[in-house]
Formats: C-alpha cells, structure tokens, sequence
C-alpha cells in the first residue's frame, strides 16, 4: 500500500497505461541517474516547462524526488532521481536467485534439511515483526489488519464477512514462483495466518496449485482473542 493509501498495482497499471513520457522521464533518470529538468528536456526534445509538468505527477505519485545541488556559478539546480517505490516498476529475477540457492541447499542431503529450516525461520521473524499488531483486537478487525499487512507484500487481498465467518482472498502472490517450487511457502503461511488471528484458519484455494486465488476461511466474528 503506498503512503497515499493507493494500492501500488494500480499506481503501476495507471502509469503503464500513460507510458510515453513519463515512461521515458523514468527510464531515462533509471540508465543515466540523478538528471535536473533541462538535461531531460534536451533528451526528450520538449520544453523544459512540459518536462516539470511530468516531475510534478510522478513525484506526487511517490517515483521521484529531487535533490537541491549547489553550483558554482548560478542558482541551486534540482536534481531527480527514482525513489525506491520507482524501483519495483522495472524488472526484477530475485526470485531466479532465491530458486538457485533453494535448490542447492536441497540437492546436498547434508543440508536438504535447511530449507524447512529457512521457510520455519521466515514465519518466525513475521510473526515477531506483527504481533504486536493483533493485540487487544477482536478477530474481524485482527483480519483487517491482516489484510493491510498483506497488502503492503502486494498480495491483492479482498476480505468477505458472511453468518459462517471469514474469508480471506489473495489475487496476487509475490513468491508465487518460489511457492511454485517449494510447498514450505504454502504451509508457513497458513501457519503464520492462525498464529497471528489466534485461531483455526483453513485454506480452500491455493495459486501454486492451479487455483484462480489463495483462500483462507477464517473462524467466527465475535470475540476479543
């Protein structure tokens, strides 16, 4: 979730959608790094004005920021470079990494063992990092801010409330290929889900394996857990 409120996929969707410019203004400042107006203008071959118009949106939109750079002659000039928020709109093979160390770990039978072990320390260090989020709240709002958390990982969450409890989807999985592979991913995950609601949590749909989202129903809207 951005700092706007604004889910990230549908920050990046809108400016894939307007492309053009300021597609280039990114690429641009993403290859050549801090650059100021001017020096854009001239690479993009509009006016100098048109160009702030774009750094306007884009910095409101939380892509870029700019620095203030003394020079030796002459006013302090504005110096723009991509935030980290900017980062995750170009492409990005964490995942081919974390595979091959995966992988290498499994294929030694003297360390097989330490990928439970990765997986196990992962949930551990999540639920460290948000307890403290579920404290004193009833189930359905610890289920709220379980969507918020999710939603800061870019799982796409929806939550439904009906007279039988719960149910939580998630559209998106960011370690879907890492999922895909290793079903370690699955099971922490629907573990750190009841430790963190304090309840019993049930998946009925999996992305990893073929389904359209992630399920999970989710106990009974009642009391302080």
């Amino acid at each position: 979730m951005e700092q706007d409120g604004t889910p990230f996929s549908q920050k990046e969707q809108a400016f894939r959608q307007e492309g053009s410019t300021r597609q280039t203004v990114l690429f641009l400042l993403k290859t050549n790094g801090q650059m100021n107006a001017g020096e854009l203008a001239k690479q993009l071959q509009i006016t100098e004005m048109a160009v702030r118009r774009h750094l306007s949106t884009l910095e409101r939109d939380g892509l870029i920021t700019p620095t203030v750079v003394r020079q030796a002659m002459g006013r302090p000039t504005h110096m723009f470079s991509l935030t980290e928020q900017a980062e995750l709109l170009f492409p990005k093979n964490y995942h081919v990494l974390a595979l091959d160390f995966l992988e290498e770990l499994e294929d030694d039978p003297e360390t097989a063992l330490i990928v439970d072990r990765l997986f196990e320390g992962r949930k551990r260090k999540l639920i460290d990092r948000y307890a403290h989020r579920m404290e004193g709240k009833t189930l359905e709002q610890k289920v709220t801010e379980l969507a918020v958390i999710q939603n800061d990982g870019g799982y796409m969450v929806q939550v439904e409330t009906n007279e039988g409890g719960i149910v939580l989807h998630e559209y998106n999985c960011p370690i879907a290929q890492v999922a895909n592979r290793y079903q370690q991913a699955c099971g922490c995950e629907l573990a750190l889900f009841q430790q963190l609601l304090g309840t019993d949590v049930e998946r009925t749909e999996c992305l990893a394996k073929g389904g359209g989202k992630c399920s999970y129903r989710i106990g009974k809207v009642g009391a302080v857990l």
